[in-house]
């Protein structure tokens, strides 16, 4: 396979282009596996050893909302900032907020038992991953040729997902039974100073300067980060969709760990095993699904593979466990189809950049913040109506609100789509 240059030469592909990825920005991916692996390394235990550690169920929880919160304005902060200052710069923001922080949060906060400032430290420290891990996806849209961009953001998202919670969880489950709890918490740092060196690798040009235009007033660009939702609608209906992709997902692990040890008859080895299941199949599909975007098409990926496939999906994990005894086969095979539909919302992000080519980081920001948002809306829906219509109903509701994000897609139509 060959491409034309200047002239009448023609330069075949390198090994990157062929796997869909942006030579420039390959150091990027690796970067963000890495961090997210720091991330990933503390989601098995941390809330368990807090609690060990004389913290009520309740504090923690309080712990992790306010984690939630700031990764919540920081996911839309990423694409905003990228405006003004340029992703590679956002990017290390975010690593210093990541390393500061977190040294705060174990030695001022967990070591002592102080709650206050672990509570200060944890919850500052959510603004780190993604002013990085998204600002790499900005930089991604900004960058990478029309032709390979679902597959660049295949493979984001197959980084992203490797680390956290995947390969990072692996490592713990080595880490905490030789040096314990703390000592595995500050073995993440290890991962964020490689992540920072991955970085420094990154050479593409168009991530160290704004992406704003030039003389823009810095008010003025943060205040269209955030109403370039409706003032290119199809841009709003991008950030709802993507709030509802992994709204289901996050939920879940609200209450099917319990429902599925309790009621469903599954031990607690069984549903782990399960979840880590349907997470390996998300890794692997977020890659295949953005190569998939670039021959199929964005919006038909995004509507028919993730919308439609997700609705069903979605039913068919809750009524696999339905047999009595609950067959772990048929619901390990209906989680791996979920998992794999998850991830054909993958295109989104080229759809999102293709709205607003001459501000994609503004068009960033609102699908990062509907990244962010998924974290609260899912175990929010679960929170109101799991206590009215129980485990079935709210399966019913994410399942009717994956189907609500195929109709949506539908209206997202952009020239620069493969598919048309």
């Amino acid at each position: 396979m060959e491409v034309k240059v200047a002239g009448s030469e023609r330069t075949p592909l390198s090994h990157l282009e062929r796997l869909g990825i942006y030579p420039p920005l390959a150091w990027g991916f690796l970067a963000v596996l890495l961090l997210m692996c720091a991330c990933g390394v503390e989601s098995g235990f941390l809330s368990a050893y807090l609690v060990n550690k004389g913290i009520s169920a309740s504090a923690v929880a309080l712990v992790f909302a306010a984690y939630g919160a700031t990764a919540t304005f920081a996911s839309w902060l990423s694409g905003a900032l990228s405006d003004l200052w340029g992703p590679k710069r956002v990017m290390f923001i975010g690593l210093a907020i990541w390393l500061v922080f977190h040294v705060g949060f174990l030695w001022l906060g967990v070591a002592p038992g102080n709650y206050p400032l672990l509570l200060f430290f944890y919850g500052m420290r959510g603004f780190g991953f993604p002013l990085f891990a998204y600002g790499f996806l900005v930089w991604i849209t900004v960058a990478t040729p029309a032709r390979n961009l679902g597959t660049s953001l295949g493979w984001f998202w197959f980084a992203f997902a490797a680390g956290f919670p995947t390969l990072g969880s692996l490592v713990a489950s080595y880490m905490v039974p030789r040096v314990g709890p703390y000592l595995t918490l500050w073995w993440a740092l290890a991962f964020v100073a490689a992540a920072g060196l991955a970085l420094a690798g990154v050479r593409d040009p168009t991530g160290t300067r704004r992406l704003a235009p030039a003389g823009e007033n810095p008010i003025k660009t943060l205040i269209f980060s955030a109403t370039i939702a409706w003032k290119i609608p199809k841009i709003g209906i991008g950030g709802i969709v993507r709030t509802i992709n992994t709204a289901a997902q996050l939920g879940f692990l609200v209450f099917l760990p319990v429902y599925c040890t309790t009621k469903v008859g599954f031990t607690l080895t069984q549903w782990l095993r399960l979840l880590t299941i349907l997470s390996v199949t998300n890794v692997i599909w977020n890659l295949l699904f953005g190569i998939i975007g670039d021959k199929f098409g964005w919006r038909r990926t995004v509507a028919l593979f993730g919308g439609v496939g997700c609705a069903v999906s979605t039913l068919l994990l809750y009524y696999s466990m339905q047999g009595h005894p609950a067959n772990y086969t048929l619901a390990v095979i209906a989680g791996m189809f979920y998992g794999a539909t998850l991830s054909a919302y993958t295109p989104l992000g080229a759809i999102m950049a293709a709205l607003a080519p001459d501000r994609k980081g503004a068009a960033m920001a609102i699908l990062n913040l509907g990244a962010g948002a998924s974290a609260w809306a899912g175990p929010a829906i679960v929170g109101i109506f799991l206590p009215l219509v129980g485990v079935g109903g709210v399966m019913w509701i994410f399942a009717v609100l994956y189907a609500i994000s195929a109709v949506l897609t539908a209206f997202m139509k952009v020239a620069e789509d493969p598919g048309g």
